[in-house]
């Protein structure tokens, strides 16, 4: 049995494991906020992903180039996939993300990106032929029960558009579903820090050229705000949140770290009200408390 002097930094450095694990969710999480922030200013989606790309790249790019001089070249094929997943899980993904945020309110975003690990076992099943425990129905059920509450609760208050909106979301919910499916493969070969920063350098170029295919030049000039606004997206709600949440589970493990970003909906309701002044319901509540319980199984499950 561990003495209490041995036990003691073991406890330690899983607190602070996990404290990083949740500052790295609700920061994540926060993105949603910035971003309707940004919207005020009538920015469409198209320039506001290009300025978060923008401010991202510097950092994505400094870490590719260290990557890539400590660690074996990769191959042709291996480049070529990076690419593309970094198409698949930060380009069309955060694209369609910010396209839905325009329609629907933050929490709701965040609840329905938040089913992301429903979708990677869905396609598990129906696609990859594997099978689906009771207790996995039990917490894709509850967790599809709370986002829709919280959806019927939004079309009673927001109209048509928030079923288009959260379209958009749940388009941005499975495409990076199938990101972290197809990513598998190459994370033992790549490594996690490599693949992120090549996959996100991939993803920022495509998102300043569709800017520049898409908008004038003009458009780059906005109110100051907003390139304010898009440097602490990409900083603090893009960057930092990447880098603690592999910082974490190098700590704590994946499960644990997954366990902790149940924080993220939650966060989002409450600086959604205080921020935006989005309304906080009981029926808001019950759902996320739904969503926060089936995605808990979920991982319970996979643990």
């Amino acid at each position: 049995m561990l003495s209490s002097s041995a036990q003691s930094p073991a406890r330690q450095a899983f607190l602070s494991g996990l404290s990083i694990a949740i500052a790295g969710a609700i920061l994540f999480s926060a993105k949603a906020i910035v971003a309707k922030l940004i919207y005020r200013y009538h920015v469409d989606a198209v320039t506001l992903i290009a300025f978060r790309m923008i401010f991202s790249l510097p950092f994505f790019a400094a870490i590719a180039i260290w990557q890539a001089r400590i660690s074996t070249p990769l191959t042709n094929i291996e480049r070529a996939w990076v690419a593309v997943l970094g198409m698949l899980g930060y380009y069309l993904s955060s694209f369609f993300d910010f396209i839905g945020l325009q329609y629907i309110s933050a929490g709701l975003e965040r609840l329905i990106l938040f089913l992301t690990p429903s979708f990677v076992l869905l396609i598990s099943v129906f696609f990859l032929h594997k099978k689906i425990t009771r207790l996995e129905w039990l917490a894709l059920g509850t967790a599809y029960l709370g986002t829709v509450l919280v959806f019927l609760h939004d079309v009673r208050l927001g109209g048509a558009n928030v079923g288009l909106g959260s379209a958009f979301v749940l388009g941005s919910a499975v495409l990076y579903a199938l990101y972290l499916l197809q990513s598998g493969h190459l994370v033992r070969r790549v490594g996690a820090m490599r693949l992120v920063a090549y996959a996100m350098c991939a993803a920022c170029v495509a998102c300043i050229v569709q800017f520049f295919l898409l908008r004038p030049v003009s458009m780059l000039t906005q109110p100051v705000p907003v390139y304010w606004l898009s440097l602490v997206n990409a900083v603090f709600c893009t960057v930092f949140p990447v880098f603690l949440t592999m910082i974490a589970v190098a700590r704590i493990g994946a499960a644990t770290a997954s366990q902790a970003g149940m924080v993220g909906p939650v966060s989002t309701l409450f600086m959604g009200a205080v921020i935006l002044g989005e309304p906080v319901t009981g029926i808001q509540l019950a759902g996320t408390a739904l969503v926060l319980v089936g995605i808990y199984l979920l991982s319970r499950k996979k643990a």
